[in-house]
């Protein structure tokens, strides 16, 4: 009955990704409560995250209702697989912002 939360996620990860043999759920348990880590085949990660990140925000909140009704506090960790991009880089880090060209809107107001 304890792990009920990982086969839930589990379950839902494989309805959704090309992958379902590469999806794995690893759970612990400590005093802050349970962590699952959700591991995906590379080309999956995105079917997990959705779009600006609404799958994994729903899976999670689904997670924690499951963990809920055990009395227990669920986190879902998604873990980066290999071969992945890497971490993103914010759009300031990768191109320099140009400065704003004060003529041209000084000439724009009326």
């Amino acid at each position: 009955m304890a792990e009920r939360d990982q086969q839930f996620v589990e379950g839902i990860v494989k309805a959704i990704v090309a992958h379902p043999d590469d999806v794995k759920v690893d759970r612990t348990v400590d005093e802050r409560g349970v962590l699952l880590t959700l591991n995906v085949h590379v080309n999956d990660i995105g079917y997990v995250i959705g779009k600006q990140g609404q799958t994994a925000r729903a899976i999670r909140t689904l997670a924690k209702i499951i963990g809920a009704q055990n009395n227990a506090r669920v986190n879902l960790k998604i873990a980066e697989p290999e071969g992945s991009r890497g971490p993103r880089r914010d759009r300031e880090e990768s191109q320099p912002r140009e400065e704003i060209n004060t003529d041209v809107v000084d000439d724009l107001k009326i």
